[in-house]
C-alpha cells in the first residue's frame, strides 16, 4: 500500500497508535497464552485436483474446503516431501527430508513394522510447540513406525503373522510412539486406518484392546465392489470400526480441544487431526453414502470437506476462531486406481492435469493442496504461487511462536510466513530449490520453473502394464539417465530436455549432490518473526 495519500498516511499513525497502546498494556506479547492455537489437517491421498478450489472441472464440490481457502490463503505450488504417505509424515514431523533418516527412501509400514523414523532425541514439530507452552495432540493416522516387541523382548520386523506375537506389556507403553515424541495426547493407529494391519488403537502409548481376530475383506458392507481394493486381510482388535474411522478421529480431535479448552483456556493448543480420506479402500461413512453424483470417491472427499467444516465450526463455538491457524495439506496425490476410475467413470481428475499419481516423481505424485487460514493475520482469498513444502510448516511454526531452530534442526524446512502474511515479502522468493523424493526414494528437484528427476521412469509406478499404460508417455530423450523439464513451457512433463539443456541439467545436479551431501536444504541462522511482529504487520500492513 503506498503513502502518498494523506489519509492512509493518517490512518496507518492511528493503527500504529494502537499497536503501541495494545503492547504498553499486555494486550500483544510473546507470553504462551497470546499464542494463537494451531491445527493440521492432514489428509491422506488427496490430489492437487480433489478439490474444488483447486480444480473448476472436479466432479464434486468442497464448500467449507472453498470457503477456507477463500478466508485464507491458497498455494498452488505446494508439495509432499514424498509420494508415499509414511515418509511424508515424517517429513510433517520432523521438518526433514526421509533420507536424513535412513540414508535413503523410506516405504511405508505394515504390520508391527519399525522403529520410527524419529530418533529418539530428535525435535520435532510437537516438541517445538511444548517448549513453548502448546498442549499438544494427534488424532488418526501415525504411520511413523513402532516397535513391537515378542514375550523374549525381540523387536519384531513387519509382516501380518508377527501381529499374534506381539507381546502388549513389554510393548507398552510406546517407547517410539507420539507420547514419546512430543504429544501430550494421541488417540492413533500404528498403520494406514484400513489398509495395513494391525488393525487396533493405540492410546497415549497403550492398546486398550489388542489384535485377536482375523479381519476379512468380504466383512466390509460398505461401498463394496472394486472400492474395497487395498483392505488387507490381517489381525484386528475386537470392534475395530473400518466404516467410520474419520468420524472417530475427529471426535477424538474434538474431545481434545474442548476439553483442553474448558480446563486450560489460558493456554494454546496443537492439534493434528490424521485423516484416512482418502487412502484406499474408499469407505464414507453411511451418513455420506450418495452425498454427490461422483460415486463412492466423490462421497469420501464430501465426508473430508464436512469434518473440515466441523473443525472451521468447533472453533467459532469455541469462541477462539481469531486466535486460531488453521493448516490442511496432504501427503502426497491420488492413488493411482483412483484416479483411473475416477477419470473413466466420473471425468474427475484428482491429479489436476499435472502428469502422474501417487508413488510417481511426476508432479501428480507430489504436488498437493495446501490452504492456511489465520483471521485478522492472513490475508482473505490470497493465492500464492511460493513453492512450499509439508516439511516447511515446522520452521514456519517457529517463526510465529518466536522458537529460534538450531541448525540441525528442521533442516528441509523453510519459513514461508511472508507468503502468508501477504507482505510485501510475500512476492518475493522465499524458496530458491525445493526438494521430493519418489516412492523408490529417488530425488527430484526444483530451481524456478527447472526441475530434473534424477532417474528414469516414474520413480514409482509401472506405466508398462495393468491399467496405466494408458496413460505412458513416449520417451523423448532415449538413453538419458535423468528427466529435466521446464515446468512454464511444458507443465505435462513430455519433453524430456536432458540432452538438450545439458548445462542446466548439470547445475541442478550439481546442486542436488550438494544438497544432499551438505546436510540441509534450508538456510541457517533462522530467525523467527514472533508474535509480535506478526500483531504489528497484521494491522500495519492491511
Amino acid at each position: 500500500m503506498k503513502d502518498g495519500n494523506p489519509l492512509i498516511r493518517n490512518m496507518k499513525k492511528i493503527k500504529f497508535l494502537i499497536l503501541l497502546f495494545c503492547l504498553a498494556f499486555g494486550y500483544v506479547n510473546s507470553s504462551a497464552q497470546e499464542l494463537p492455537n494451531i491445527i493440521i489437517i492432514y489428509a491422506d491421498d488427496v490430489g492437487y485436483g480433489d478439490l474444488s478450489c483447486y480444480n473448476d472441472r472436479s466432479a464434486y464440490k468442497t464448500p467449507r474446503l472453498d470457503k477456507m481457502a477463500r478466508q485464507g490463503v491458497r498455494f498452488t505450488d505446494a508439495h509432499s516431501p514424498s509420494t508415499i504417505c509414511s515418509p511424508s509424515r515424517y517429513g510433517l514431523l520432523s521438518g526433514q527430508q526421509i533420507y536424513r533418516s535412513t540414508g535413503g527412501g523410506g516405504g511405508a509400514f505394515e504390520g508391527p513394522g519399525g522403529p520410527s523414523y524419529l530418533k529418539p532425541g530428535q525435535l520435532t514439530i510437537a516438541d517445538m510447540l511444548r517448549n513453548k507452552g502448546y498442549r499438544t495432540g494427534v488424532f488418526g493416522k501415525w504411520h511413523v513406525g513402532l516397535s513391537w516387541f515378542d514375550k523374549d523382548n525381540k523387536r519384531l520386523e513387519g509382516g501380518f503373522d508377527n501381529s499374534l506375537l506381539i507381546d502388549y506389556e513389554k510393548s507398552t507403553p510406546l517407547i517410539d510412539g507420539p507420547n514419546q515424541r512430543g504429544f501430550d495426547e494421541s488417540f492413533i493407529t500404528p498403520n494406514c486406518p484400513t489398509t495395513d494391519p494391525l488393525y487396533i488403537y493405540i492410546e497415549n502409548g497403550m492398546v486398550p484392546i489388542p489384535a485377536s481376530q482375523r479381519h476379512k475383506q468380504e466383512n466390509l458392507p460398505n461401498p463394496g465392489g472394486k472400492w474395497r481394493w487395498d483392505n488387507d486381510e490381517g489381525w484386528m482388535a475386537p470392534g475395530y470400526n473400518f466404516i467410520e474411522a474419520d468420524l472417530l478421529f475427529y471426535n477424538k480431535t474434538r474431545e481434545f480441544i474442548t476439553e483442553h479448552r474448558n480446563n486450560t483456556p489460558d493456554k494454546p493448543f496443537f492439534a493434528i487431526f490424521s485423516t484416512q480420506i482418502a487412502h484406499a479402500p474408499v469407505l464414507p461413512a453411511p451418513e455420506f453414502n450418495g452425498a454427490t453424483k461422483a460415486g463412492p470417491r466423490g462421497d469420501f472427499m464430501w465426508e473430508l470437506d464436512v469434518l473440515v467444516g466441523r473443525v472451521l465450526d468447533l472453533v467459532k463455538e469455541l469462541g477462539i476462531d481469531n486466535n486460531t491457524l488453521i493448516i490442511f495439506n496432504a501427503d502426497n496425490g491420488a492413488e493411482t486406481v483412483h484416479v483411473d476410475w475416477m477419470r473413466q467413470d466420473f471425468g474427475h481428475d484428482p491429479s489436476g492435469g499435472w502428469r502422474g499419481m501417487k508413488r510417481d516423481g511426476w508432479e501428480g505424485g507430489h504436488r498437493v493442496p495446501f490452504i492456511v487460514r489465520w483471521p485478522g493475520k492472513f490475508p482473505e482469498g490470497l493465492v500464492s504461487d511460493q513453492m512450499i513444502n509439508s516439511t516447511d510448516i515446522f520452521a514456519t511454526l517457529a517463526s510465529i511462536v518466536g522458537y529460534k531452530l538450531k541448525d540441525e534442526e528442521a533442516t528441509d524446512s523453510f519459513d514461508m510466513l511472508p507468503a502468508m502474511l501477504g507482505t510485501q515479502e510475500e512476492a518475493k522468493l522465499i524458496r530458491p530449490h525445493l526438494l521430493t523424493q519418489s516412492f523408490r526414494g529417488q530425488f527430484q528437484i526444483r530451481k524456478g520453473s527447472w526441475k530434473y528427476l534424477d532417474h528414469i521412469g516414474s520413480g514409482g509406478n509401472d506405466y508398462d502394464r495393468g491399467n496405466l499404460v494408458k496413460y505412458a508417455l513416449p520417451e523423448t530423450a532415449v538413453g538419458a539417465t535423468g528427466q529435466l523439464y521446464n515446468l512454464t513451457d511444458d507443465p505435462g512433463e513430455r519433453k524430456n530436455l536432458f540432452f538438450t539443456e545439458a548445462a542446466k541439467r548439470k547445475e541442478l545436479q550439481d546442486l542436488l549432490e550438494q544438497l544432499k551431501s551438505s546436510g540441509r536444504s534450508a538456510p541457517k541462522n533462522r530467525e523467527p518473526l514472533g508474535i509480535k511482529k506478526i500483531y504489528e504487520l497484521s494491522i500495519l500492513e492491511k
